[in-house]
């Protein structure tokens, strides 16, 4: 599903949802509930997980308390929750791509995420920035490739590996032959981090997490990997309209998941709150200011997106041949 028809689902979905969100009578939540992040503090998950919390905290009356669990590319966060008890208390807000990654580049994964999780909602949608350091003398990606392809192994790339951002450059690789020296990080801020210092070249990352350090100067975005230009960045080409790159298109996707065998009336309740949340205009102003679209997605919807991002990156490991350790 492309990201204009996810946009076109999500609007479709908003409309006549932006009032403000009624506190519930019933049981539940009757006590504050854990919102799992797999990934360190500072990250577009992070971020995401504590705006939606806020929101939610005051409609409910219970606290939502952001735990960052990070560790084994998102896989110690996400086994916490599909081991806990399925009675809504604890949840996981990830990155839904890396959560499809995982089973196809981890051997012995101790869960399964179709099986053991329960679809909640999606959250957004932020595209990769494909960014460098300032004193890399690059415009454009026609230009960064060129640079690589002369000095091969000697532009670093800081990334998580085995996430969405490193599977981009992998994909970047498979299509002209560079090769990046990939430097283990932690997660996205690490990454960051990394480049903005001098230390790393280049790096994908969701937007949400890099614009604030493009704004101030430590970081030069060069492309974006959304399927067209951002509106709020006009001047910025995507990926796609290098030649060579016709159909790339990379990003974080966002989602909210359960244990399997969630009560259903709890799913109910959780998902339509979500997507209220998420129709709330200081909500659709921050994330669209920092260049994040909202996904409003029913709990079927985003069942089918999961299945949709397992196929797409299958394709690209397949292409790559990459396999975690």
């Amino acid at each position: 599903m492309r990201l204009r028809e996810l946009a076109l689902v999500s609007t479709i979905v908003l409309i006549g949802q932006a009032a403000l969100l009624p506190a519930y009578a019933q049981t539940w939540p009757a006590k504050p509930i854990r919102m799992i992040v797999p990934y360190p503090s500072g990250g577009t998950s992070d971020i995401l997980a504590r705006l939606i919390g806020q929101k939610l905290t005051e409609a409910w009356g219970q606290q939502i308390v952001v735990d960052s669990r990070p560790g084994a590319n998102g896989t110690i966060g996400t086994d916490i929750v599909v081991r806990s008890p399925p009675d809504g208390y604890t949840f996981l807000l990830t990155d839904v791509g890396n959560l499809m990654i995982t089973p196809l580049t981890l051997p012995k994964l101790p869960f399964d995420p179709v099986r053991d999780l329960a679809p909640i909602g999606m959250v957004s949608y932020s595209p990769h920035l494909l960014s460098v350091h300032p004193s890399v003398p690059v415009k454009n990606l026609t230009e960064l490739i060129a640079l690589a392809k002369k000095n091969p192994g000697k532009l670093n790339f800081p990334t998580g590996i085995g996430g969405a951002p490193h599977l981009a450059g992998l994909a970047v690789q498979n299509r002209t032959g560079v090769k990046w020296v990939y430097i283990p990080t932690k997660g996205g801020q690490q990454s960051l981090m990394t480049v903005a210092t001098g230390e790393g070249d280049v790096m994908f990352l969701g937007m949400l997490q890099t614009l604030p350090h493009v704004k101030n100067g430590r970081i030069k975005m060069i492309a974006i990997s959304s399927d067209k230009r951002d509106p709020s960045l006009p001047d910025v080409p995507t990926v796609a309209e290098t030649p060579g790159f016709e159909g790339f298109h990379t990003g974080s996707w966002q989602g909210i998941l359960g244990p399997a065998k969630l009560p259903a009336d709890i799913i109910s309740k959780f998902s339509p709150d979500l997507r209220r949340v998420l129709a709330l205009a200081d909500v659709k102003e921050k994330l669209g200011s920092q260049g994040t679209v909202p996904l409003a997605l029913s709990p079927q919807d985003t069942g089918k997106f999961l299945a949709t991002e397992r196929d797409r990156w299958a394709k690209v490991v397949k292409e790559t041949g990459f396999k975690m350790e």
